[in-house]
């Protein structure tokens, strides 16, 4: 974890960690070990760490939780994605924690997948339980995270209340057959999986238009090599190394460099209501090469050439 950490440092300000650790992290003592460790390794990072909604999570455990000034709860639907073994089966499982987290303006962060269904249709699959959780609470944070597919994007930018979604870097640039399109990429395999053009297009479109309910998260999710490369690989792309100079450069060729600032710096921290960060990322035209392994991972685009590079940290 203290490679990763150094390594986000090295582009990102402040990150919000996801709790499927194993074991995950649950209590409030989990959350601020975990941070500490972090920022111990990354002197300069700030971490926000979310800890992660159980069966049978109570009031009181979030009460807890939100006077420790936890900014957030990760829902994951049982078995949906990596670590995600013994999660929720349905909403109503939380729904006093969900009460108090609406109260303490608290986000709710959410994996919208259903893992009955099938793959390409599981976060479409997911979308009347989040419509459920949103009407029953209408005054709470949520957020579709990594959303991937045009219905959950329309959803969306429809919803009344607090609604957002992140979009990850592999979202906006991938489609289905980047990943088994030739040879099966297993670097680009993440849940949900990376979709059809029109899902793309659809991602595309609500970013470039600058809707503020859409904006970056990252999703990387470091494996080491040997795991990805392997009869059974888990989901999860590692994108710390190349996110923001693959998305600048998707924004240039786009003409929507006005939107860059917006998209990663501001439209996030508004909706969590954490302050600007005084530091400035300082990217440069350069070409660069993306290395075939970092943190004993293979980054997602390891061995491509990008134009713009990570120059500086300025605090």
């Amino acid at each position: 974890m203290p490679s990763y950490a150094r390594a986000h440092a090295s582009a990102f300000g402040r990150v919000l960690a996801m709790p499927n650790t194993t074991p995950p992290l649950v209590t409030v003592e989990d959350v601020l070990e975990y941070r500490r460790r972090a920022e111990e390794a990354a002197p300069g990072l700030e971490v926000l760490t979310a800890f992660r909604l159980m069966p049978g999570a109570t009031e009181a455990d979030v009460r807890v939780l939100a006077a420790a000034g936890v900014p957030a709860g990760k829902y994951y639907p049982d078995g949906a994605t990596t670590n995600s073994a013994g999660g929720l089966t349905g909403w109503r499982q939380i729904e006093g924690a969900l009460s108090v987290m609406e109260e303490t303006g608290m986000v709710l962060c959410i994996h919208g997948e259903d893992p009955s269904a099938p793959v390409l249709d599981r976060e479409e699959a997911f979308l009347p339980v989040f419509r459920e959780i949103r009407r029953a609470f209408p005054g709470l944070k949520i957020i579709l995270e990594h959303v991937s597919s045009a219905a959950a994007v329309r959803m969306v930018a429809e919803s009344d209340g607090p609604t957002a979604a992140t979009v990850t870097v592999q979202h906006l640039l991938f489609t289905l057959d980047d990943l088994i399109g030739g040879l099966l990429n297993p670097h680009l395999f993440c849940k949900p999986v990376v979709k059809l053009e029109r899902d793309r297009r659809a991602i595309r479109e609500a970013v470039l238009a600058g809707n503020s309910r859409f904006f970056f998260g990252s999703d990387s999710a470091p494996h080491l090599r040997e795991h990805k490369e392997s009869d059974r690989c888990p989901a999860g792309a590692y994108t710390a190394p190349m996110a923001l100079p693959a998305l600048v450069t998707w924004f240039e060729e786009a003409g929507a460099m006005e939107r860059i600032k917006p998209f990663f710096c501001e439209f996030g921290r508004r909706f969590y209501k954490v302050p600007a960060n005084p530091g400035t990322v300082v990217l440069e035209r350069s070409s660069w090469t993306v290395p075939s392994v970092s943190e004993g991972c293979v980054p997602l685009m390891a061995g491509e050439e990008l134009q713009w590079k990570v120059r500086d940290i300025v605090k």
